[in-house]
């Protein structure tokens, strides 16, 4: 991947700004961090193709991610290239996919402008919200048990979210209960191809573990997820009854409502 970053725009994933802070009635000024978001683009074999309002961090990851979750790619083979150039209005990704990819793109090709919690925006018709997904075959049993220690360990994974209280964390729990992977963004749907994007990369099995959500857990996260062939969803908050059914489509088990000492199954 080749990186060309303009010394006009800094990719930074938070930055300090002077506030006022009111406690009580008493006012006092002092330096608090925000979180970054910028527009991102992202081009195929030189055709934009979206733009999604993100954290520029992990940015490799976020085009990778985004590429196999959106179904542009099939596989990180099908990516032969990723270059990265940021500038004064924001950040542009070109990606150089396979001919098959870039063709079937075109016929089904959206100009997407993505608000910051936006999974599916811009669509041209209601055909293309619902992708035509096999159901996940290969599944390993997770105890969610051991989510207690998972969860006891939660905030010091997130760095960003510590230091900004801006933005949404996707991880990847091993079978035993270990974090390998965390992503955060501004925008849940990019945390998550965030994350698999990462996971992607390093050749991840899918099968075993799960992965964790601070957010709800919506139809797109749903879909996004069975994409790569993640079998175990877990949201800190509640799902959609949409989010439900898909997951009982594809065979994916969906948590929520995941605290310390309990939680709420609503698809095995």
């Amino acid at each position: 991947m080749q990186m060309n970053l303009s010394s006009s725009f800094e990719l930074i994933p938070a930055t300090d700004v002077v506030v006022e802070r009111c406690v009580n009635g008493v006012i006092e000024k002092l330096q608090d961090y925000v979180a970054e978001e910028t527009p991102v683009a992202l081009e195929y074999n030189g055709v934009a193709s979206a733009v999604m309002m993100a954290t520029p961090t992990n940015l490799r990851d976020f085009a990778f991610g985004y590429s196999l979750t959106e179904g542009v790619v099939d596989s990180i083979a099908d990516i032969f290239d990723c270059e990265i150039y940021s500038g004064v209005k924001g950040v542009r990704i070109g990606l150089t996919i396979s001919s098959r990819c870039f063709s079937r793109l075109k016929r089904h090709r959206r100009s997407m402008a993505g608000r910051t919690g936006c999974g599916i925006c811009g669509v041209e018709s209601l055909n293309h919200v619902y992708r035509d997904l096999p159901p996940v075959e290969e599944r390993e049993e997770f105890d969610l048990e051991l989510m207690d220690k998972v969860l006891a360990g939660l905030k010091k994974n997130q760095a960003l979210f510590n230091q900004t209280g801006a933005t949404h964390a996707a991880f990847w729990v091993q079978p035993e209960g270990a974090v390998s992977c965390v992503r955060e963004d501004v925008g849940r749907h990019n945390a998550v191809d965030k994350l698999l994007g990462a996971l992607s990369l390093s050749g991840a099995d899918f099968s075993e573990g799960l992965m964790l959500t601070t957010s709800r857990a919506s139809f797109e996260i749903v879909q996004k997820a069975a994409a790569v062939g993640v079998g175990h969803i877990v949201a800190i908050s509640a799902p959609t009854a949409m989010a439900i059914r898909l997951a009982n489509e594809l065979n994916v088990s969906l948590t929520g409502f995941m605290r310390q000492g309990g939680y709420v199954l609503y698809a095995r």
